[in-house]
């Protein structure tokens, strides 16, 4: 993956200003806060712009989407399609704060997260899972939780791997990368 990696992270760096790479604190297994890696698809300002957007958000729970975010860069658009963007992700999984499978970490904080929704936490989180290959972005936040307590509840080597199978479809498809 060395190349893709190089890549992706010169086609940012030429294409806006900022670093290549993004870190934001997510909540993973047991409530714990981590440090998750990314490659940079929005402008280096986006963070601050966030506010600015609350009222457009098209998510609902603890989801902010926007399906046309302006905050996005071009190359940023074309690395959520293909996934590139969480390729950095693997140094989460080599550091063991992160799995392949599982469900994915979010950025707010642990108590936001109320009732079944602390289930999702008793696993590590995932680069992938069954909520991304069931809608990716296009889930509503009830549905994601849903699908996230399902792998946890019913884990196994077998689910992981289609999981896993089921995710080179859905990036070649990329429906619901936004």
């Amino acid at each position: 993956l060395s190349p893709v990696l190089l890549i992706a992270a010169i086609a940012i760096r030429v294409t806006s200003s900022g670093p290549a790479l993004f870190k934001q604190v997510r909540v993973g297994k047991a409530g714990q806060e981590f440090a998750c890696w990314k490659f940079r698809s929005m402008h280096s300002d986006a963070e601050e712009r966030l506010a600015s957007l609350a009222t457009s958000n098209e998510a609902d729970g603890l989801l902010f989407k926007i399906r046309d975010d302006p905050r996005i860069t071009p190359v940023g658009r074309f690395l959520r399609r293909s996934s590139i963007d969480e390729l950095p992700q693997l140094f989460n999984v080599l550091g063991g704060s992160m799995s392949l499978v599982g469900p994915r970490p979010l950025a707010v904080a642990d108590e936001a997260f109320q009732g079944d929704e602390r289930r999702r936490m008793l696993v590590r989180p995932g680069i992938t899972g069954l909520w991304q290959v069931s809608g990716r972005g296009d889930q509503s936040w009830d549905e994601a939780v849903r699908l996230d307590l399902y792998y946890v509840e019913n884990w196994s080597l077998s689910l992981d791997i289609a999981i896993m199978l089921r995710t080179l479809l859905a990036v070649v498809r990329g429906s619901g990368a936004y």
